[in-house]
């Protein structure tokens, strides 16, 4: 029997009854589909959201918190080997929160101190990466860069700050070069770090796929090395707030650190807890931007 015949044998052998009632049958209607309501949306943003929003929540208890305990303590007056009979209470603080606000040279304090920031911690990443990554590499730049960054480390930023002031012929500039060491040996060291984690069995392949030192530098090593790279970078950025601090309250006349200096001096002890409040606010507003440039850098992190 042909292929024809075998295809139409089934149709043949249909009865004609079979064959009416299937060509009469109604097509089969598709309804569109209604868009979910918002609280269906809202209940698919809350399952997705839920850890942030109870992390979230736990921060902004933890908060309020730490606001009555402070409250207490300075309205009742403790003594309990601490003393808080000088400390100003939330109130008088956030009375004198109003009042800088208003004041354009409080604006101008952190408006300095986010600038030197911002130059010194530039500075030292533009200088810190690179010359970690090229340390990591080479081991003769290595050999002869280290030993000396080994010794300059652990000085603290506030020894500098006589140091600074002979070499350096403003305050400006020395307040920038100290705010620059805070910063560069974290970053320094921490791509250093990186750079010693990364797999050499990367690197070999590389080298047997005809990558040249360029391609692996900018294919291998550097984003093997990026997730310390930003660990180094969050850490220099609060080391680069503390010695910003320290010098400007021994040679600064402006920023946020002389202005809390000065509100002690002046026995202001409600701008004295204002002046630490916009450290720690301002210090986790730049830890914060760094982190999420870490995400938009490496997305393959989050995931």
């Amino acid at each position: 029997m042909s292929s024809p015949a075998l295809v139409r044998q089934p149709e043949d052998s249909m009865p004609a009854t079979a064959l009416a009632e299937a060509g009469s049958a109604p097509a089969a209607i598709i309804r569109p589909s209604t868009p979910p309501s918002f609280a269906t949306l809202g209940l698919r943003w809350y399952r997705l959201n839920r850890a942030g929003l109870r992390a979230a929540a736990i921060g902004v208890i933890s908060l309020l918190a730490f606001l009555l305990v402070w409250h207490l303590l300075t309205t009742y007056r403790v003594v309990f080997f601490v003393r808080f009979t000088n400390v100003p209470s939330p109130l008088a603080v956030y009375d004198s929160f109003i009042k800088a606000i208003h004041d354009p040279k409080f604006l101008m304090h952190i408006l300095l101190s986010c600038r030197r920031i911002f130059i010194g911690f530039s500075l030292a990443a533009i200088v810190g990466v690179p010359l970690g990554l090229i340390m990591g590499r080479f081991k003769l730049v290595h050999e002869v860069i280290f030993p000396v960054a080994e010794v300059l480390r652990p000085i603290p930023a506030i020894a500098w700050v006589p140091m600074a002031i002979m070499l350096w012929p403003t305050n400006e500039q020395s307040i920038v070069y100290i705010t620059f060491l805070g910063s560069f040996f974290p970053i320094l060291v921490n791509t250093l770090h990186g750079m010693s984690l990364v797999d050499p069995v990367l690197v070999r392949a590389a080298q047997c796929l005809g990558a040249r030192e360029r391609s692996i530098f900018r294919e291998v090593y550097f984003p093997a090395s990026l997730p310390h790279i930003f660990t180094g970078l969050t850490v220099g950025m609060g080391v680069a707030w503390v010695s910003l601090i320290a010098a400007e309250m021994i040679s600064g006349q402006y920023g946020i650190g002389y202005f809390t200096w000065e509100a002690y001096s002046l026995v202001q002890y409600a701008d004295i807890a204002l002046g630490m409040i916009a450290i720690g606010v301002l210090g986790l507003g730049s830890s914060l931007l760094i982190r999420g440039t870490g995400q938009l850098v490496m997305p393959w992190r989050s995931t």
